[in-house]
């Protein structure tokens, strides 16, 4: 069923809006009051007073020792990586400004036969808790039963599928099932709880089952039996979309967003459900997201509110980090897009900003059989037996996608203004203009100051136009700021959070068309940095300030404001200041470089344009060419050259290249085979390829010099290929496979450097057909009229790594 709402649920109940169009001299207007007094939410969960650092929820956020907390959680399968992996890649999502990792407990890895219970290797849960916790990071465990992750048979094992019971439900024989499960899961956590006995304890939350759409008693049921094994959680959480039937106060909401669907027809262009997750909204559910997994269609009673009058936080457990390839369908997610919907969600009030996938993963192989969503199972989508990179922040092999920094910049404005943020209420404009041109925008505020968010940013498929004359009023109740002070044009993609009236520093309430990222304090007084916007010049009104005391850039006044443009363009030179204050605004490819954590024990800021990540140092992927660093403080002892830099602030360090990328033979195919057209699984989609097809295949073999691996931390096999489904063996198993939808193949080839000292990497794909049926974005189609299999060429990379300080 696709998403539908009306203009009443664009607006928040307590905060009344207006608009008009905007000219020279009329803007587009909303007035925004005090939000209602902020209470205890009505849920059945949060820490009792005995328990230090307490977690509790109010109705309009998440509170951490009385103080507003907005939880940023990215979620990472443990068990679809390597146990020598987790902290590097924990740290990595920690630099990533994630304060809150989620995974899941899938079933069928930890019991493939029943009563074979299994914790070891890839499935330690316990190992990979206490790793996150060491890297920084809180902990929600997301224990099912049923977790679904594109997982055979949703994460039950075959065993207990094949059981004549009624699964998910009350059925004292399902639960009795359950109930055991559960108890293996509080054996392996034990002890790790936030919790009265352990305040410092990372699991803060649990979240029961997953999309169970019409059985609220059952969920309460399995929160009950959770908590009579031991499993005793600050939080309790269920995913509320699809109009899910919760049991009221014992569970909270959560919601999710995607950018596209590979649960969509393989006809369907850009869904229908996109728009809503660009907008904003004061609604909180999605009806399309599992949907083709239900019997019935979602039928929802009139005045369904949809969680726009819920009384407690907006909580997003799936932001969608990219997305998953199905067979049938194969969307192309771009960074874009993933970076937009977050902050449209965020500027839409939410409290608790949640990705999934915020790291890729693998399917792993069982015992007895693979363990992904296939039509072989009942499923109405083939997924690939190994792939599960869902075009994430991170990538299944640890490489950081675009999206990790752009994503960084929100997450970091998020932690330096928690309390500014999350103490607010949204107002939105009303849509009716939308349709005239009238642009996408919201303001979070508490009456007084706030924060301007506008998106003209959807994924290409339909790309949203630049706006001309764009200007805001934002009516407070003690006054009014128009921004800019004359109008725009606002450009097709422009994504945005600008400061309204808020206080940085010294500075008592400074407005500016730029978006902050974050404020330090520093030996002379304060430190605040900002992403200007492409296509809009910085403009900063400041109240309260003597014009005298601003530096670096061009003043006048009008009705008592200061109004500064800065002297020079965005980048590290770009400072104004204010008094003890001082305002840095970057460009936006600078601004996506910036990077925060603590560097031989001192806070620090660093510009980097590569992969890295904080260790007690910051420790950087090494480049494949020679590049730049600039710290604030300056590195103490990292043995880097110092060279002139930008700006008063940073110092400059040389980097040099250190690792080199390493072509191999592209195998050339004498056939270009199709693969068998079939429909099948429960809604009649495309198939994949079987193992049967595959073994029909011309081999094609890859020779990897290992000396290209010694000293390498990773080393990332790169395919840059075109076809329709491929798969990597090595001694005659599938370590990897791909369905083709316009990005490269990437393998790290480290776990495999024995074998491949003597066998090669043997690739099977079968060839794009012209008139394929299958949902491929347009931007990358192949355009052809004959079978097309090609590969454009074979890398590997090492990854080598040092940690400066």
């Amino acid at each position: 069923m696709k998403q539908q709402f009306d203009g009443e649920h664009r607006r928040s109940a307590t905060e009344p809006t207006t608009t008009s169009h905007a000219s020279e001299s009329h803007p587009y207007r909303v007035t925004v009051t005090a939000p209602a007094p902020v209470g205890p939410a009505p849920l059945d969960m949060g820490d009792a007073d005995d328990v230090e650092n307490p977690i509790r929820l109010t109705t309009r956020s998440v509170t951490r020792n009385g103080k507003p907390w907005i939880p940023v959680m990215g979620k990472y399968h443990f068990s679809r990586d390597r146990p020598e992996r987790w902290e590097t890649e924990l740290r990595k999502m920690r630099a990533g400004g994630i304060n809150t990792v989620a995974t899941y407990l899938l079933w069928i890895l930890h019991e493939e036969t029943e009563g074979d219970l299994r914790w070891d290797g890839h499935r330690d849960v316990r190992t990979f808790v206490e790793t996150a916790d060491r890297a920084g990071l809180a902990v929600m465990i997301r224990i099912g039963p049923w977790a679904h992750g594109e997982t055979r048979n949703g994460g039950f094992p075959d065993w207990l599928q094949a059981l004549p019971i009624r699964h998910r439900s009350n059925d004292p024989a399902y639960l009795a099932h359950v109930r055991r499960w559960y108890t293996a899961i509080e054996e392996q956590v034990r002890g790790l709880f936030h919790s009265a006995g352990n305040p410092d304890g990372p699991i803060i939350g649990v979240q029961i089952d997953n999309e169970l759409y019409d059985d609220g008693p059952h969920l309460a049921t399995l929160r009950d039996l959770a908590e009579e094994v031991g499993l005793t959680a600050s939080l309790w959480t269920a995913t509320g979309w699809g109009g899910a039937e919760l049991p009221r106060g014992q569970v909270l909401p959560v919601y999710a967003g995607y950018s596209d669907g590979f649960w969509e027809e393989s006809d369907t262009g850009w869904p229908d459900f996109g728009k809503l997750h660009f907008t904003y909204s004061t609604v909180r559910d999605d009806l399309s997201v599992g949907a083709d997994l239900r019997e019935t269609p979602v039928d929802l009673a009139d005045g369904a509110t949809l969680g726009a009058d819920d009384p407690w936080p907006y909580v997003t457990c799936e932001l969608g980090g990219g997305m998953a390839i199905a067979y049938h369908r194969r969307p192309l997610v771009d960074p874009d897009d993933v970076a937009a919907l977050a902050l449209a969600k965020l500027g839409s009030g939410s409290a608790w900003q949640g990705y999934y996938m915020y790291h890729g993963g693998t399917h792993v192989f069982g015992s007895h059989s693979t363990t992904q969503e296939s039509h072989a199972t009942g499923y109405p989508n083939d997924m690939p037996v190994r792939d599960y990179d869902f075009a994430a922040p991170l990538g299944a092999m640890g490489g950081e996608r675009p999206h990790f920094h752009q994503l960084r910049q929100q997450h970091l404005m998020i932690e330096s203004f928690t309390e500014a943020l999350a103490t607010t209420a949204t107002t939105i404009p009303d849509e009716a203009d939308e349709a005239a041109g009238a642009p996408r925008w919201a303001v979070r505020s508490d009456g007084r100051r706030g924060f301007l968010f506008a998106n003209n940013h959807q994924p290409a498929l339909a790309a949203l136009p630049p706006l001309h004359d764009v200007q805001f009023a934002v009516e407070f109740d003690d006054g009014r700021i128009t921004v800019p002070t004359t109008p725009i044009t606002l450009p097709s993609g422009a994504y945005f959070a600008w400061p309204l009236r808020q206080r940085f520093g010294s500075i008592a309430a400074l407005t500016a068309t730029a978006q902050p990222i974050t404020a330090v304090g520093t030996e002379t007084g304060h430190l605040v940095v900002f992403a200007a916007i492409d296509g809009i010049d910085v403009e900063l009104q400041l109240e309260g300030v003597d014009p005298a005391d601003v530096r670096g850039a061009e003043v006048r006044t009008a009705a008592g404001i200061v109004i500064a443009t800065p002297d020079t363009a965005p980048g590290l030179g770009c400072e104004v200041h204010v008094g003890d204050t001082t305002l840095l605004f970057l460009d936006s490819a600078t601004a996506q470089s910036v990077w925060r954590g603590v560097v031989d024990g001192r806070d620090s800021l660093v510009i980097w344009r590569g992969a890295g990540w904080f260790d007690g140092g910051f420790r950087i992927a090494l480049p494949e060419a020679e590049a730049t660093l600039d710290a604030f403080p300056p590195l103490r002892g990292a043995g880097l050259e110092e060279i002139p830099g930008e700006g008063s602030i940073f110092t400059r360090f040389a980097v040099p290249a250190g690792v080199r990328a390493t072509g191999l033979a592209i195998p050339e195919p004498t056939e270009e085979a199709l693969a068998p057209v079939r429909i099948a699984g429960s809604a009649g989609r495309f198939s994949a390829p079987t193992d049967d097809d595959f073994a029909s295949l011309e081999p094609l073999e890859v020779r990897v010099p290992v000396d290209v691996l010694d000293d390498a931390e990773r080393a990332i096999l790169t395919i840059d290929w075109v076809g329709d489904a491929i798969r990597v063996y090595l001694g005659g198993e599938v370590i990897t496979d791909q369905f083709w939808y316009g990005r490269p193949l990437e393998l790290d080839l480290m776990p495999y450097r024995d074998a491949l000292a003597t066998d090669p990497l043997v690739l099977k794909a079968f060839a794009w057909a012209p008139d394929s049926g299958v949902h491929v974005d347009e931007r990358v189609r192949p355009r052809v009229t004959e079978p097309t299999l090609e590969f454009r060429s074979v890398t590997v990379t090492p990854v080598r790594s040092r940690s400066l300080r």
